[in-house]
């Protein structure tokens, strides 16, 4: 497959290469400088402006290059590794100065400057696109409906259609930078590596309490700490790991994640990276999480409805997860157990304790909620309105995404993201149960990792934690490049002139047609193959659907 997809300016030299990664790199420098050094906005502006006038000097140049797989790889690393709503920047700009957030400001400012100036770099269709179009437009009208709700809240509605906005803007800049097949596997081995590096490290708190991420500011001396973040978490006799995450459960349903691409890893390059999956699958167990095991159930569901061959294989490795487990985490099963199986019942559990603010009762929560939804079925009370911690608090926690969020988008909203888990996991599903290519395990992978984050909803509110939906958002988008990419591969192939000499080739050319029959054609890459049930042995690329 070539590099890029579309004809343009021929490929940087070594030089304009070196010089384009300079600038980047001098522009970040010149931004968290400016920042860190602010003690008012005015150094901050400053900074920023140097970075964005270097960043412009990255791009316009005689071949305009940017190292956009790089630049990915560090979004990644950022938001794996430096805990979200946990560090900050010193000053004050109405909002939390957090790395990632001025990191992905700036990848977006170089994303709009490349598609003005870099003729390979545009806007791509993802396959999704009017179902995020349709997740928005309920969004903005759950706001303009409610006005008597969403004015006292401004600021807090603000933010939370920022942060959703956000996420569909890192969606569409990896559509449409990520142009080949050596850049998606380079962005799954980073995370699929930040996953396994983070589960070993969750072992260690486990174990011994510590928690290199809670000295994040000590490594970085220009990030401040937030100090009523509090880590000491417990479940039965074990310590539920944080890590770099906001919570237990985000953790667990992070690197539950992670693990359908460090399947897909281990089948395109070296068996070596199934320690990497071990990592994080034990890394999983640390949380002590039923919301973490539940995920982990639906992607051995996915993976047995999609590789069942190949599932059954692997049922032997059960015995020793368990006994690796006891060993390097006592307690942890055993708190598991209980967790499921507690005194009364665990739905009993998740029933006594309505309105308690500080409780965990799901089930409890169910009943009234819903009447409340009753009030406001189609649009809801507002995205954003239900504030559950701070000064604006006006609500208890839900644990329950889907819950929160009919209430916030009505009935509408609810069948909106539907739409998106169940389109994405039938087109992929379908379209991957008999592709043993590398491409048809990514989508294997894909499909996993989407259902287990629309099942574990169930059991958090996974909007709320920023690490977890980014970590979504970079897997469909890596997924819609891939498609994207194969497609037009297969359009530049099937655009490639007959070459032959006078005559001869031409009247070749025009009895093509009569010689067979055209193949159907596919409206789109997401559509599915006939129902027709094919061999195994014969694969099918991504454009053939």
């Amino acid at each position: 497959m070539a590099a890029l997809a579309q004809s343009g300016p021929s490929e940087p030299t070594a030089v304009e290469r070196r010089a384009g990664i300079a600038l980047v790199m001098v522009a970040l420098a010149c931004l968290v400088g400016g920042v860190g050094g602010a003690g008012n906005m005015k150094t901050a502006i400053l900074g920023g402006a140097v970075g964005t006038v270097l960043l412009a000097g990255a791009l316009v140049v005689r071949r305009p290059f940017l190292p956009w797989d790089r630049v990915l790889m560090v979004l990644v690393l950022v938001i794996l590794f430096i805990p979200l709503r946990r560090y900050k920047f010193p000053g004050d700009a109405g909002i939390s100065l957090e790395p990632y957030r001025l990191l992905v400001a700036l990848i977006v400012a170089g994303w709009l400057g490349a598609l003005l100036v870099d003729s390979r770099v545009r806007v791509r269709k993802s396959g999704i696109d009017g179902t995020l179009a349709c997740i928005l437009l309920v969004v903005v009208g759950s706001v303009l409906t409610n006005p008597e709700r969403a004015g006292p809240l401004q600021s807090e509605v603000l933010k939370a259609v920022t942060f959703l906005a956000s996420f569909m803007v890192v969606f569409y800049v990896v559509v449409s930078v990520v142009r080949t097949q050596s850049a998606i596997d380079l962005l799954a081995k980073t995370l699929v590596m930040g996953g396994a590096i983070i589960g070993l490290l969750a072992i260690v708190e486990s174990r011994t309490g510590f928690s290199p991420f809670a000295y994040v500011d000590k490594v970085i001396p220009i990030l401040v700490g937030d100090p009523s973040f509090e880590s000491g978490l417990g479940r039965g006799s074990a310590t539920r790991t944080v890590g770099p995450a906001e919570h237990p459960i985000a953790l667990s349903a992070v690197l539950v994640m992670l693990i359908p691409l460090g399947v897909y890893v281990t089948r395109v390059s070296s068996s070596k990276w199934y320690f990497a999956v071990a990592a994080i699958t034990l890394g999983v167990l640390s949380t002590v999480s039923r919301t973490g095991i539940m995920m982990l159930l639906t992607l051995l569901i996915v993976f047995f409805w999609l590789r069942t061959a190949e599932m059954k294989r692997m049922w032997p490795l059960l015995l020793p997860v368990i006994l690796v487990t006891q060993i390097a985490m006592p307690g942890t099963l055993g708190s598991l157990k209980e967790s499921f199986f507690p005194e009364g019942g665990l739905v009993g559990q998740q029933s006594a304790l309505a309105g308690d603010c500080a409780s965990s009762g799901r089930v409890a929560d169910i009943g009234p909620t819903l009447a409340e939804v009753a009030k406001k079925p189609f649009l809801g009370y507002g995205y954003g309105t239900r504030v559950i911690s701070g000064p604006s608090s006006n609500a208890c926690i839900l644990d329950n995404q889907w819950l929160g969020t009919t209430y916030e988008v009505g009935y509408f909203g609810l069948v909106a993201w539907l739409l998106l888990f169940t389109r994405v996991a039938r087109r992929f599903g379908r379209g991957s149960k008999y592709d043993d290519s590398p491409a048809g395990w990514l989508q294997v992978a894909v499909t996993a990792s989407v259902t287990a984050y629309a099942v574990g909803s169930v059991t958090f509110d996974a909007l709320g934690f920023s690490q977890v939906t980014f970590v979504l958002f970079l897997i469909l988008g890596l997924a819609a490049a891939a498609r994207m990419n194969a497609r037009e591969a297969d359009a530049a192939a099937q655009s490639t002139p007959i070459r032959g000499r006078g005559d001869s080739a031409r009247r070749t050319a025009r009895r093509l047609p009569r010689l067979a029959s055209p193949p159907p054609r596919v409206t789109s890459a997401w559509d599915s193959p006939p129902s027709t049930t094919p061999s195994r042995s014969k694969k099918a690329t991504w454009a053939d659907r």
